[in-house]
């Protein structure tokens, strides 16, 4: 049985990736912290490997035990990470030197798996492309405009530098689905009447269903890709009202209110947000890296390459994602 540890388990894209790998027969390995909440990992077949990326004895450790008692892992792929953070900088710390540490750790204890998958994002390049509005290739010279986009950047980066290293990384645009909270706060908003839109100008935007980022990351490991990396998307482009129109009719159409919000306003009003969840020491959905990536005009990637060399091929466009995604929060009863 081969062996897969998928860190930041607990998460959503995370917790979807565990539940793909058991299906398929691997002997799954979890890494979460000692904290994580453990709802969408009740599998028993899952092990756990709690994993502190904050401390690299404590990491050292912890993978040297693992290894002395059931070896390396065949594969990996590092979901982990932070997309909201208190202090800009956590996003360095998290995403980019816990990383390295990581792959550090696992290179001093000869534990360098056939495969690392590594779930970056689309923001790494920032905006462009906006006069044209075409598709972002993988030719293009990423400009990240936000703490997140540049974290990950660098970590990609450091994963490209190594010699022979077997990374794969994934570049996702909009991800959503259920167990998903950022966009859950879209449906709360419409299911109370009221639906927001930024700007004025054009927004081409994309998305990706979390169940097709999965679909990617298996289609990789199956045909051994090593050291390449791809743009995942449902392989259309949206105007800026189709998630919420989507939204609003497997709600049942209710009345809403729509209001468009001018930038400056929204610029306003994050970082006020993040000055006043930063005074509370917790993390605000509006900050100055939300409003950038709001402010954005252009989400056009080519997944060509994704298509043609892994095989990928979305199986759910906006419309089905979204009813499906609905269906869950009311079967939960978030909505």
């Amino acid at each position: 049985m081969e062996s897969v540890l998928v860190t930041g388990a607990s998460g959503f894209i995370g917790s979807f990736i565990v539940e793909e790998a058991l299906r398929r027969g691997f002997g799954v390995w979890a890494g979460i912290r000692s904290s994580s909440s453990r709802e969408y990992l009740q599998d028993k077949k899952i092990h756990f490997l709690e994993l502190d990326f904050a401390h690299p004895g404590e990491l050292c450790a912890q993978l040297s035990s693992h290894k002395e008692l059931y070896g390396k892992f065949d594969y990996i792929i590092h979901c982990a990470g932070a997309t909201k953070c208190v202090d800009k900088n956590d996003f360095e710390r998290v995403n980019y030197r816990q990383t390295k540490c990581f792959v550090d750790t696992l290179r001093e204890l000869d534990m360098i798996p056939r495969q690392f998958v590594f779930i970056s994002t689309l923001s790494v390049f920032g905006p462009i492309r906006e006069k044209t509005y075409t598709p972002i290739t993988e030719k293009d010279t990423p400009v990240p405009n936000t703490a997140y986009g540049l974290s990950k950047l660098k970590a990609e980066r450091y994963l490209q530098s190594i010699p022979d290293f077997p990374y794969v990384i994934y570049r996702p645009t909009g991800v959503y689905g259920p167990r998903e909270k950022d966009y859950f706060l879209m449906a709360k908003s419409i299911r109370r009447h009221t639906d927001f839109s930024v700007g004025f100008r054009r927004q081409d935007l994309t998305f990706v269903y979390v169940k097709d980022i999965v679909q990617a990351v298996f289609l990789g490991i199956e045909k051994q890709i090593s050291r390449r990396t791809y743009f995942l998307a449902d392989g259309k482009v949206y105007r800026s009202r189709a998630f919420s129109d989507l939204i609003r009719k497997e709600l049942g159409n209710p009345f809403v209110i729509r209001l468009r919000c001018p930038l400056i306003i929204l610029k306003v009003v994050s970082l006020l947000a993040e000055y006043w969840a930063k005074r509370r020491n917790t993390t605000s959905t509006l900050n100055s890296d939300k409003y950038r990536i709001m402010k954005q005009r252009n989400w056009q990637c080519d997944i060509t390459p994704t298509v043609e060399e892994l095989g990928y091929s979305p199986e759910y466009d906006l419309e089905r994602g979204v009813k499906e995604t609905i269906a869950w929060y009311k079967d939960k009863g978030w909505l």
